[in-house]
């Protein structure tokens, strides 16, 4: 007997052991949904170099073919690790296969070509639009299960050779070194690389090209269709780590309907005047882990999709159970984002032990009429901000494509005047908990701007401190609870509130200024 309780014991302490091994455990600690463990990705235990396929470390050739090879092989050896030693590895696109894991070295680039000819056009979805069309990514990867990145590297996607640029947003030298290369202006102010780029522009409605049919005519604006630069489709148990994700030609990194995703200690860079350089694009995925990374980018940072209007309703796949946790970002439209493309919801999001340091937004929440969609059940935990450019916490039902420092800078500031008619294309914004936010320096403490047919509702504000330029200002909105919150506004006006129903701002400390349609 006494043999048989040694045996199951040790048995007890393997499982705890291994149990406790879990890196991401902590995260679950009172979690407030019901979301299952997402596990680290295993490996078969045999590695190549691309270097061994005829890889150029030096960075004066494509190793393209290289990496081909070295994935193939490993794809038909049940997979295993590709290693990318020190240098820079120059290449076109690298399509990504089951059970791999690219690893990059500590000195290791992956810089890729600006050749836009080695990016061909293929079908995909881009801006919440499915059945359209983009060049091809640097990185990719379409219904495969089991894949990395890791390592202490660097992926540059050269996205310079892209994007067009506006003069406003960049030094003297920046604006003479891109323009030098050629190019066309569609003002004086405004350059794009190629005639091809700005017709895109001229046809496009954000960013999507519309009514083209034929394959000649999307060649003809192949040049606008930049792609983002790691773009994951219907992939399952994905783990990014350690390594640098850099200048993207649109967006940096966007996983789309894809299964089990962990994000662990990464950099995401792109320059501050980037076009559509957003970070982090979760896009109708389950089960998220985004931790310790940090973010600095051109656009919004950490950002949560589901497709737009009715491409992202008939798609009818919500990104849920996501944790972000431990995450900071320097510069970006905002730090956390959810919208405007939500048409297939949002739920289950937990925003933690998280900072946002010159942000143009701390938490941005945006869609508008036409989206359809719901977002629920998102709670913001002990979050610092600093140096805020516009509101540390925004609810924006009237999107329209521009960043929350442009609608300051170029005025009108659409608010809700009368109801619509509630369908399937009207955005809801609910079940929003905040509990723990400080934010030393913003234009504005908040701003609440919701749609008269569908405020936004029952949204719990705790244990917030805010110093300001100007208060906080509410409207259409329902059920908003405010608890030990203090605003510290340069205009001695801390909260003004309008259009809204059954709110409790008992909790608020401070003057309250009360106009229309107050219940």
């Amino acid at each position: 007997m006494k043999k048989n309780c040694t045996i199951i014991a040790l048995i007890l302490c393997c499982l705890t052991a291994k149990a406790g091994d879990y890196k991401f455990e902590y995260l679950y600690n009172n979690l407030p949904f019901d979301m299952p463990r997402v596990e680290i990705p295993v490996f078969k235990d045999y590695r190549v170099s691309v270097a061994d396929f005829g890889g150029d470390a030096s960075g004066k050739t494509l190793s393209t073919e290289a990496f081909a090879k070295a994935i193939d092989h490993l794809s038909a050896n049940g997979g295993g690790v590709l290693d990318v030693p020190t240098g820079v590895w120059y290449t076109g696109p690298i399509v990504l296969k089951s059970n791999i894991n690219l690893h990059l070295d500590g000195g290791a680039i992956i810089l890729f070509s600006e050749d836009k000819s080695l990016y061909p056009l293929v079908d995909t979805s881009f801006e919440g639009l499915d059945n359209t069309k983009r060049c091809q990514s640097p990185i990719s990867a379409v219904g495969a299960n089991n894949i990395a990145i890791t390592g202490l590297g660097t992926i540059d996607g050269n996205g310079e050779y892209w994007r067009p640029l506006k003069r406003e947003k960049v030094n003297e030298s920046t604006w003479k070194r891109v323009t030098s290369r050629g190019g066309v202006y569609k003002r004086p102010t405004y350059w794009f690389p190629s005639s091809q780029a700005l017709k895109g522009d001229t046809i496009s409605d954000m960013n999507v090209p519309r009514h083209l049919t034929t394959d000649e005519e999307w060649a003809s604006v192949k040049d606008f269709l930049r792609p983002v630069m790691v773009s994951l489709t219907d992939c399952s148990n994905i783990y990014l780590q350690g390594v640098i994700f850099q200048n993207s030609p649109a967006w940096n990194i966007h996983p789309l309907k894809c299964t089990n995703l962990i994000v662990d200690e990464v950099l995401v860079r792109n320059p501050s005047y980037s076009q559509n350089g957003d970070g982090l694009d979760v896009e109708s995925c389950t089960n998220v882990l985004v931790v310790n990374s940090r973010f600095d980018v051109g656009d919004d940072a950490i950002c949560i999709k589901s497709g737009k209007d009715k491409d992202g309703r008939v798609r009818g796949m919500p990104t849920k159970n996501v944790i972000v946790s431990g995450c900071t970002v320097f510069r970006g439209h905002g730090g956390f984002v959810v919208g405007s493309e939500m048409s297939g919801g949002v739920e289950n999001v937990l925003v933690e032990n998280s900072n946002f340091i010159s942000t143009d937004v701390g938490l941005r929440f945006k869609s508008r009429r036409g989206r359809g969609g719901v977002v629920e059940n998102i709670y913001i935990k002990d979050v610092a901000m600093s140096d805020i450019a516009t509101e540390p916490i925004l609810f924006d039902l009237f999107y329209g494509g521009r960043s929350a420092v442009e609608v300051l800078e170029q005025g009108v500031e659409e608010r809700a005047v009368a109801a619509f008619k509630v369908d399937e294309t009207t955005p809801a914004f609910r079940n929003i908990y905040v509990d723990g936010l400080n934010c030393r320096g913003a234009r504005r403490a908040m701003f609440f701007n919701g749609i008269p047919e569908m405020p936004i509702t029952s949204i719990d504000i705790k244990n917030v401190f805010v110093t300001s330029k100007l208060g906080a200002e509410i409207s259409y909105s329902k059920d908003v609870k405010m608890e030990n919150v203090e605003i510290l506004s340069e205009d001695n006006k801390p909260l003004k509130v309008s259009n809204t129903q059954s709110c409790n701002f008992d909790g608020f400390k401070g003057a309250i200024e009360f106009g229309e349609n107050v219940n």
